[in-house]
C-alpha cells in the first residue's frame, strides 16, 4: 500500500489528484490551509482514507509540528507531493514585495526543504520513493513580465528538484516536476478575466490548462513505471512551450 503525502491538498488540483489515488486503495496525508471543508466530500467517500492536517506553511514552526505529528502518527509516505503558492501577483520590479515574498518562499521552498529533509531518508532506506513538485511554465522560455517574485520562488523549487535527483537516485527515489500552462482554477480568482481570457488566445489549442489535463501527468511521474524518470520536469502547455 502507498502512502501519499499531499501538500496544497485542498487545491483544485490537490482534490482531484487524492480522488484518483483513492481509487487505487492507497491511502493520503493531506495538508491544507484554513479551509478543510473543500476535502470534507473526499473523507466522507473514503472513510479513514484521508488523514487531514491544517497547516500554515508560511510558518516554519508549523511545519515542524506537522512534520513531527505525521512522523508520530502515520504510516512512512511513500509518495510526496508539494503543490502549495500563494497567488500570483503582477508588479512591477521597482515595487517588489519582499515581505510576500518571503512567505512565498516559505510556502513553496522553505517547506519543501523540511519535508523532503524529513521524509526523503526514509524512502532511500526503503529504496523506494516519488517525489513530485509543481512548478509553472513560466519557467519554460521566456516568463511574462511583472511575476519576478512568483518565478523565482518557482526557480528554487526547480533547483531542488534536480538536486535532490541527484542525490536520490541511487537509492529508488525519483524527483520530478509538472509545469503547466495557466491552469483554470481558483488560483486565478484574483487574475483579471482578460487575462485569462488573452492567455487561452496565445496557446495554439485555444484555450488554457485544465485539472484533468495536468492530474494524469502528475499520476504518470508518481507511478511505478516512471521509476527510471527522475530529474525531469514535465510540460503541460498545449504546444505553448516546448523545451
Amino acid at each position: 500500500m502507498s502512502v501519499y503525502l499531499i501538500t496544497g491538498a485542498t487545491s483544485d488540483v490537490g482534490c482531484a489528484l487524492i480522488e484518483r489515488v483513492l481509487r487505487e486503495g492507497d491511502t493520503v496525508i493531506a495538508q491544507g490551509c484554513g479551509d478543510l471543508r473543500q476535502l470534507a466530500p473526499l473523507c466522507q467517500r473514503h472513510p479513514g482514507a484521508v488523514r487531514t492536517y491544517d497547516v500554515d506553511l508560511t510558518d516554519p514552526e508549523a511545519v515542524a509540528a506537522f512534520i513531527d505529528d505525521v512522523r508520530s502518527r502515520c504510516p512512512a509516505p511513500t509518495h510526496l507531493v508539494h503543490l502549495p503558492a500563494l497567488r500570483v501577483v503582477n508588479a512591477k520590479f521597482k515595487n517588489f514585495d519582499f515581505e510576500r515574498f518571503a512567505l512565498d518562499f516559505n510556502v513553496q521552498v522553505q517547506s519543501a526543504l523540511r519535508l523532503c529533509q524529513a521524509f526523503l531518508p526514509a524512502m532511500a532506506k526503503a529504496r523506494f520513493g516519488r517525489v513530485l513538485f509543481m512548478l509553472t511554465s513560466y519557467l519554460i522560455g521566456p516568463p511574462p513580465k511583472n511575476v519576478a517574485a512568483y518565478v523565482t520562488a518557482k526557480s528554487a523549487l526547480a533547483g531542488l528538484a534536480k538536486s535532490l535527483a541527484a542525490d536520490y537516485a541511487p537509492f529508488g527515489v525519483t524527483v520530478n516536476c509538472v509545469a503547466p500552462y495557466m491552469m483554470e482554477t481558483k488560483f486565478l480568482s484574483d487574475t483579471s478575466d482578460l487575462v485569462v481570457q488573452m492567455s487561452a488566445e496565445a496557446n495554439p489549442m485555444k484555450r488554457n490548462a485544465r485539472v484533468e489535463d495536468v492530474v494524469p501527468a502528475m499520476a504518470f511521474l508518481l507511478s511505478d513505471e516512471a521509476g527510471f524518470i527522475t530529474g525531469a520536469t514535465l510540460p503541460v502547455t498545449g504546444g505553448a512551450q516546448m523545451p
